[in-house]
């Protein structure tokens, strides 16, 4: 994987530098303006304890370094509160890093509106690797497990692998809790849906994008910006692929959300064959975002 192959390489170099056991570098925030007549000590003791538990877990025998942890992001706003039952949703955004300069990509980008869970102010958060302790712990194993397949799958082909099994198997366990989210075919957009995104056969083409459009695309930018931007542009049609096997696939609006605007950049100075190309793949799967599209196909001529 990139991240070890980049460790290796410092270290031979002679760098001395400190290795953490944690992946994750995720900020966590508990929005809890919708809750009127609350003590909002709650809040801030589960702000404090879903940071702790997906900062200070492990959830992977991969070695990090400080600089090389995987930039994550989840906000929960909570909108109804009662007893010690919360209900909301929880934005989330996964980052990763362009080798040889300072930009940072969006690799994933989603709302989870099926966020139900029970939290008694002051309650621990542990983390067990072969059971869960109640749902919103299994839902940030679900998150750590998918943040890490991602990122994985972006440095190398297919190197997440484990990391979604791991995912599969919180789905599994949790589907017998009787909590909202967790079933298939529930609805098209719950934690399953997220996940068979990735791995079923039919839509699983999206994890090549993952690597051809991140290392093989964006990386290769940086030094040679037509070879890269070709290649992205190659990586652009495993989207047609899993439109027309699957058009109401998760992943599909995963990836508008996360990568539209960015596009808009990557074809700025693009030839105009190449930007009509990119255009007609992401026009047809994606007819409601004409703006955004229309500045991919002029590119820096607008």
């Amino acid at each position: 994987m990139g991240k070890n192959i980049c460790l290796m390489l410092m270290l031979a170099a002679g760098s001395v530098f400190a290795v953490d056991a944690q992946e994750l570098k995720c900020q966590v925030e508990v929005n809890s303006q919708k809750i009127e007549g609350t003590n909002k000590s709650v809040f801030e003791s589960l702000q404090e304890a879903m940071n702790d538990y997906m900062n200070e877990n492990r959830f992977s025998n991969a070695t990090f370094s400080p600089t090389e942890k995987i930039e994550c992001r989840m906000y929960l706003t909570v909108s109804e509160y009662d007893g010690e039952r919360m209900k909301g949703d929880l934005q989330l955004q996964l980052s990763r890093p362009v080798y040889n300069s300072t930009y940072t990509t969006t690799v994933f980008n989603f709302k989870d509106n099926r966020i139900e869970f029970d939290y008694k102010e002051g309650d621990p958060l542990i983390f067990n690797e072969t059971s869960q302790q109640n749902n919103l712990t299994a839902i940030m194993d679900y998150y750590a497990y998918l943040f890490l397949a991602l990122d994985f799958d972006t440095f190398s082909r297919q190197g997440g692998q484990e990391f979604y099994d791991r995912a599969a198997a919180v789905v599994q366990a949790a589907q017998s809790s009787g909590e909202i989210g967790w079933k298939a075919f529930e609805d098209t957009k719950n934690r399953s849906a997220v996940l068979s995104a990735y791995t079923d056969p039919a839509t699983a083409g999206m994890r090549n994008l993952l690597y051809d459009y991140y290392r093989r695309g964006l990386d290769e930018m940086v030094t040679s910006p037509d070879k890269g931007r070709a290649t992205i542009t190659e990586s652009l049609k495993e989207l047609t692929k899993i439109y027309n096997s699957s058009p109401m696939s998760v992943g599909l609006s995963i990836f508008r959300d996360s990568k539209l605007d960015e596009l808009v950049n990557v074809y700025s100075k693009a030839p105009a064959t190449e930007r009509e190309e990119a255009y007609e793949i992401l026009d047809r799967i994606y007819p409601t975002d004409k703006d955004r599209l229309e500045k991919i196909k002029k590119g820096s001529e607008q």
